[in-house]
């Protein structure tokens, strides 16, 4: 097998890795566990990030009606007092509602159940921090996660003509700009628009690392291409901007992200809207 097609293998089982490694440790990622109530195990996955302008549903299956359930949730960052919602029994699970926010809005919230005088909290730790956020339209989502995905793999493919004895640079290059670019600063703020109403909230009007790290991997990879005509050995700047966007990616998917203050808000009751 050729060299080339080599190091495209080896390229791909490292994008592989990387995007699985951000998609589950992002705080957006459903938590998941296990808890015991009288000697059974309940498992549970929960959401913590609900699209679209519906009340975020909560559901533990149980099998069991004799389970009772109790959410409790507040708004993230303030002083207010704990809303109460029993949770009701349908279909083998107990069924919840959180009440729909504005976009980037957060709520924590926990969950007791209780069954025969035992109670067992979820989690058992702190609260789970849901974020609420528009809908994205699929026709922008999937070539965004193409085109940043496919940076990924350019990038990695690029960095790793180091290894060769003579490096094929300058295509690579260019293409990893090109989809790094269309990514990061033509769909991804297309995305955030979408989501959180804001076209850009990373440097300098915010603190958004999501947007902060794709500006550093892109400017990694235009002081990279500059290199193919100013510097004596451009490989190695090849593989140092391949090396910053591999962090890049290695740093969670929307640590830092938007967040509303409520602060700001005009103090208004919540109330539970039904579901559409």
């Amino acid at each position: 097998m050729k060299q080339s097609a080599l190091l495209w293998i080896l390229a791909i089982l490292l994008t592989v890795l990387t995007a699985y490694y951000q998609r589950v440790t992002g705080p957006t990622y459903p938590l998941s566990g296990k808890v015991m109530l009288n000697g059974r195990t309940i498992s549970y996955k929960l959401d913590r990030s609900h699209p679209g302008p519906a009340n975020a549903p909560v559901t533990v299956k149980t099998n069991d009606a004799e389970v009772q359930g109790v959410v409790y949730w507040k708004r993230y960052k303030t002083d207010d007092d704990w809303t109460r919602v029993p949770m009701r029994f349908e279909d083998g699970s107990l069924v919840a509602e959180l009440p729909h926010q504005p976009s980037a809005g957060k709520l924590v919230y926990r969950i007791e159940l209780q069954q025969a005088g035992q109670r067992v909290g979820i989690p058992a730790g702190d609260p789970i921090v849901i974020r609420f956020r528009g809908d994205t339209p699929m026709a922008v989502f999937i070539p965004h996660l193409l085109a940043m995905f496919g940076a990924m793999l350019l990038s990695t493919r690029t960095g790793l003509e180091y290894f060769r004895n003579e490096p094929k640079l300058k295509r690579l290059t260019y293409w990893t700009l090109g989809f790094l670019f269309v990514g990061g600063f033509i769909l991804g703020p297309t995305m955030q628009y979408y989501a959180f109403n804001a076209w850009w909230t990373g440097w300098p009007v915010g603190t958004d690392l999501t947007d902060n790290k794709t500006a550093a991997a892109f400017i990694a990879w235009v002081i990279a291409a500059i290199a193919l005509y100013k510097a004596k050995n451009p490989k190695r700047w090849a593989l140092g901007a391949a090396i910053v966007l591999l962090v890049v990616y290695l740093i969670p998917h929307s640590v830092l992200g938007s967040e509303l203050d409520y602060r700001e808000l005009e103090k208004q009751p919540l109330k539970v809207e039904p579901t559409q």
